[in-house]
């Protein structure tokens, strides 16, 4: 009996996580650090957040979401940086709220890395199993998740469950006619949880992403490449002190296309299972396959790719920019007629995979399902494509099943306080019609969201959920004052002109006629405290007193110059505000309100906004209904 009892407690948990990806890594850490006893459901403990496609973390947009993850307590940019090969902040010739971190990362090591993460983290235990149902209370009025029964026949029990399971519900892969059921090449599929989902009520999807061809850098001639390199002085992803900037880094490489290859890749068309109807899910825009951007771009007489190392102990390169689903004898004859691949081996071609999802316009922002309690969906199953906007999911949903259990208020950031905000509000608001990935253009705050300042923005809020450590804290606290000092030191300073003037005509700036604060002078157009400091004793004097680093000396400047931008943006966001305050009853029947029109009511009734702000953002709401609502909710 005793030995019985000992049993069912082992199976029973708090949160309980199925699908070991980048979002079901996250979700594991931040619930189980959090203090709820979790469990981590993953068909393969040796493939823990796998780089399925291409071997790099960050870019345009995403590298922002990376640092705010960070500055919540996540654990993808630590990892990150413990795994860099190279590193490059991507758009330095444009504005800062341009610049985008991203890291070619050692793909083995970095799984490594967030087994050992995870295996050391207390609160947090490991099944390697596959989920086959989910379990269900359907005895209150809204049904409430109890826990999930795996292949192997066990039944945990859990009192909130998160789904992270990637491109592996009901999974098929296809190469050419070939095609085959799996959640990535040499993993099979899920099925089962889509069945139990559907039967509930919810709707579900099909969506497609594809992968290149894998090369034995062995075979390539790389003297025929051209190299790319990373960063002269790389910087990070994690604002913690507990990691280094890459030391050696590896070169990437630019490769082209050219009017014979894409010859070549024509005479497959015809087997092409996106082109013949075999495949029906929808594939990502923003990362189309090689075959698909020839249709697009049919003018174009050459695709530029990059070359990328897999790894410091691997021969293994990645192609991207050359996914496809060709059959695989039409991309090894097209492969070997590009530049430097005459030779070429290949370890395994590209493929096209088509998976489930769950249109997330049935979440809360919380992520918590609306139609089933303490259900969480986080990932790809919510239409989003990209490591980083997974684990931002999965990150959110850990925090939010855990404050749920914990009675408190789930933790919703807003459009003008993170990408990850924007990112939430997107999926749950307007829904995906493609796979969803992140840019910067889709943020209307973007001044404000910057990947300097995502510390700034978020270090305090993870600090007070109990995810960022004391030590931390007071790090962020004292490089914060050091910022602070920095700008109030260049208000203060009178530079005169006989100071100054040989400088500024050196960068090409008009010169002084009288003495000006320095603050003033750093506005101007490539002026900069780096180079000031060389020029002006009393900058250097004071920078090297306060031992200000170099990342506080970024941030100060950043601020000064981009102060008008800066508070503008803050002044609409304010504005705004006052929508997202005005609440709308959950049970309010949009059907009996005649001025809206049916359009708006229809949309109102699907989405069910918690707020004016929320149904001022979905599509098909017209600001005429937004002032209807007004009307009805508003003073």
């Amino acid at each position: 009996e005793m030995c019985i009892r000992d049993r069912d407690m082992a199976l029973d948990y708090d949160i309980l996580v199925i699908g070991g990806g980048h979002a079901g890594c996250e979700a594991a850490s931040a619930a189980a650090r959090m203090g709820s006893r979790t469990l981590l459901l993953t068909m393969d403990m040796t493939k823990l957040a796998n780089m399925s496609c291409n071997p790099a973390v960050g870019g345009v947009a995403k590298g922002q979401i990376v640092r705010e993850i960070d500055a919540l307590g996540g654990r993808t940019a630590r990892i990150t940086d413990r795994t860099t090969l190279q590193f490059r902040m991507l758009n330095r010739s444009k504005g800062a709220a341009m610049w985008s971190p991203r890291a070619q990362c050692d793909k083995g090591r970095f799984s490594a890395e967030w087994r050992h993460e995870l295996e050391n983290t207390q609160n947090l235990y490991i099944w390697q199993d596959t989920a086959a149902e989910l379990l269900f209370d359907t005895a209150g009025e809204r049904p409430r998740v109890t826990g999930v029964r795996t292949y192997m026949g066990v039944e945990f029990t859990a009192r909130a469950v998160i789904l992270t399971a990637g491109t592996f519900l009901d999974g098929m892969m296809y190469c050419g006619e070939a095609h085959a059921p799996g959640g990535r090449a040499g993993d099979p599929a899920s099925t089962g949880i889509t069945a139990s989902l559907a039967a509930m009520g919810f709707e579900t999807g099909r969506m497609k992403t594809g992968t290149p061809a894998r090369l034995d850098a062995r075979t390539i001639d790389f003297e025929a490449l051209e190299p790319q390199y990373g960063d002269e002085n790389p910087s990070k992803f994690s604002f913690s002190t507990d990691t280094q900037s890459v030391k050696h880094q590896s070169p990437c490489f630019l490769v082209y296309t050219s009017p014979e290859v894409h010859a070549t890749l024509r005479t497959g068309f015809d087997r092409s299972p996106l082109f013949n109807g075999t495949i029906h899910g929808i594939g990502p825009r923003y990362c189309p396959s090689i075959e698909d951007k020839l249709r697009t771009f049919a003018d174009k007489e050459q695709h530029q790719l990059f070359l990328e190392p897999e790894g410091d102990n691997t021969n293994e390169y990645y192609l991207n920019g050359f996914s496809s689903s060709l059959p695989w004898e039409v991309q090894w004859e097209a492969l070997h007629k590009i530049a430097g691949f005459e030779d070429l081996h290949i370890f395994r071609p590209g493929y096209a995979i088509e998976y489930d999802y769950f249109p997330p316009t049935q979440l809360h922002h919380s992520l918590e399902t609306k139609l089933v309690r303490s259900l969480y969906f986080a990932g790809q199953v919510n239409g989003t494509t990209g490591y980083e906007e997974a684990a931002a999911q999965g990150l959110m949903a850990g925090i939010n099943a855990h404050r749920a259990l914990a009675g408190k208020e789930p933790v919703v950031l807003k459009r003008d306080e993170a990408y990850i905000g924007v990112l939430i509000d997107d999926l749950v608001t307007k829904g995906v019609d493609e796979p969803y990935r992140m840019f910067t253009s889709r943020a209307e705050y973007r001044i404000l969201l910057r990947q300097d300042n995502a510390d700034i923005r978020l270090t305090p809020l993870g600090y007070e959920i109990g995810l960022i450590s004391r030590k931390r804290y007071d790090h962020f606290v004292k490089k914060n004052s050091l910022v602070e000092s920095l700008v109030e030191f260049a208000r203060r300073q009178s530079i005169k002109a006989a100071e100054i003037n040989d400088y500024l005509k050196s960068v090409n700036s008009e010169p002084l006629t009288q003495g000006r604060k320095l603050y003033d002078i750093l506005m101007r157009n490539n002026v900069t405290f780096e180079s000031l400091s060389e020029t002006l004793p009393k900058l250097r004097k004071f920078i090297s007193d306060n031992n200000i680093s170099a990342e506080a000396i970024e941030e100060a400047e950043i601020q000064i110059k981009y102060k008008g931008y800066i508070e503008r943006e803050k002044f609409i966001a304010e504005k705004l505000h006052r929508l997202e305050n005005i609440r709308i009853p959950e049970d309010f029947d949009f059907h009996s309100m005649n001025s809206l029109t049916i359009e708006a009511r229809q949309k109102l009734t699907r989405i069910r906004p918690a707020t004016i702000g929320q149904a001022s953002r979905i599509p098909g709401v017209s600001p005429a209904d937004v002032n209807v609502l007004l009307v009805k909710f508003g003073r």
